[in-house]
Formats: structure tokens, C-alpha cells, sequence
């Protein structure tokens, strides 16, 4: 089976305008994210889709792939989605997985994309699987940048929020382990293209969490938790955390290898 990685990634961000191309360690972030994506086992081929030439010279600059795309989307999902199809026709081949990594995640480990692939190769019926990593504290939790997720007892997603979910507000006990969506999203391409087609969902649009537009339309997502922390960028705060957790990283030295 065919597995390509599309890394979605725009400098106009509304939360941290220019974050891709951000310094983490003398490393612009999309960097980290592309080298990072290149080890996994599991993918074939990994590019940076873009609507900035900025960010599309970096990555060929570096030897990388990169494809231009329209800069209207709106959704990770839309962009990840041009880019597939160009690719595809320009390779003359179609895939069969297509893994979208959020550009804002440089702390992810190859081990991370292929956990995330293998229910899609093992299980004809899973269409789409989130990444899920446990989230430490009360502050991660009240964190509306962190998009958290409940799971039924098959470990489908239920819900996601921006809020805080399950509550804290009526309960005294300790909660079950709470999560938080990795952006490391592999999709079946063919549902990719459907999901692409539905039209947006109240719920997506109340939380800003384009998942629900799955569940809404009655589709099942599986959520694959990880034991690996990682932190999302949002923020220059958050920048400033994830280039400390970094300093000891043993990935980067391996970048040019």
C-alpha cells in the first residue's frame, strides 16, 4: 500500500502569525516536523503542502518535497486534500493512506506516525484514526489550544472539545485518564476525498474541531493513545516550552544523516 505524509502548513496563522518558519534551535518549526515525518517506516513519501513561498523555498531548499496549494482553504483537511491530488497526478499513482501531520507539531517521533497507520493497514473497516496523548494537568486540561477527546470502550472517539472534557466541575473522585488529539491524523484516501465533499457540521463549527464532521455524519474515528509527550505550538509561550523539552533531543542530531 501506498502512504504518503502531507504536512499542512501556512504563515497566517491567527493564533501565531509565521509560526512554520519560527526558530526552534536554529531549526525553523516545519523543519523539525518534515525531518522528523521522513523516519517513519511506514510512509513512502512526505511533503510540505503550502500557499507560501516562504515556507515552499524552505523545504525544497533543503531537499524536500513541497507542493503549492490555494491559499483560501480554511481546514488543515482541505489543503492536505489539493495536495494529495496534485501529487497523484503528477506521480500517475494514487495512494492508498494519506497521514496529515500538523506542521505545528515538532516534537513528534517517527514511532508516533506508524502507531497511528497500522489499524488502518490491519482492519479494512477503519476508515480515519487520531493520535491521543494523556494530558498531565489541570492547566493542559483548561487549555482551549488543546483539543481534548473521550473514547467509547472500543477506543472510537465519542466527542471532541475545546473545553474541558469529562468535567471536573460535579465529580470529587479522580478522573480516568484524560486526553488530548495529537495532530498526527492518517485517513483511507478515499475518505479523505468524502470527507473533503461533506458539507460542515454545527458541532465542528461550535468547537472548531473539523473531527466532528465525522462523527456527525456517523462515521467512526479510532483513537490510538500514545505514551510519548508531546506539545503543539500555538503560542510563543508554547514555542518557548517545546525548544527547552527539545535541548536533549537525540532526533535532531540525525536530521542530515
Amino acid at each position: 500500500m501506498k502512504v504518503y505524509g502531507i504536512i499542512p502548513a501556512r504563515m497566517a496563522s491567527t493564533r501565531f502569525p509565521g509560526k512554520p518558519m519560527e526558530s526552534i534551535l536554529g531549526i525553523p518549526m516545519i523543519g523539525h516536523v518534515y525531518y522528523r515525518s521522513r523516519f517513519s517506516e511506514l510512509l513512502d513519501e512526505v511533503y510540505v503542502a503550502t500557499c507560501d513561498q516562504v515556507i515552499f523555498d524552505y523545504i525544497t531548499g533543503i531537499g524536500g518535497k513541497a507542493v503549492m496549494t490555494l491559499d483560501s482553504h480554511e481546514r488543515c483537511t482541505d489543503r492536505t486534500a489539493e495536495a494529495l491530488l496534485k501529487i497523484e497526478s503528477e506521480k500517475r499513482e494514487r495512494a492508498d493512506i494519506v497521514v496529515m501531520i500538523q506542521g505545528d507539531e515538532p516534537m513528534i517521533i517517527p514511532q508516533m506516525i506508524d502507531d497511528a497507520v497500522k489499524p488502518i493497514l490491519e482492519d479494512e473497516d477503519v476508515l480515519i484514526t487520531n493520535l491521543a496523548g494523556e494530558l498531565k494537568d489541570e492547566t493542559e486540561h483548561d487549555d482551549p489550544n488543546e483539543v481534548k477527546v473521550v473514547m467509547d470502550q472500543s477506543m472510537n472517539a465519542l466527542y471532541f472539545s475545546r473545553e474541558p472534557i469529562p468535567s471536573r466541575k460535579k465529580f470529587t473522585g479522580d478522573l480516568p485518564p484524560v486526553y488530548k488529539q495529537v495532530c498526527i491524523i492518517p485517513f483511507r484516501r478515499d475518505f479523505l476525498i468524502e470527507f473533503n465533499r461533506m458539507k460542515p457540521t454545527p458541532l465542528e463549527i461550535v468547537e472548531s474541531v473539523d473531527m466532528l464532521r465525522i462523527l456527525e455524519h456517523g462515521y467512526k474515528i479510532r483513537v490510538i493513545p500514545t505514551d510519548n509527550r508531546t506539545y503543539s505550538v500555538d503560542t510563543e509561550q508554547d514555542r518557548n516550552r517545546v525548544e527547552e523539552l527539545m535541548i536533549n533531543d537525540t532526533l535532531i542530531s540525525q536530521y542530515h544523516s
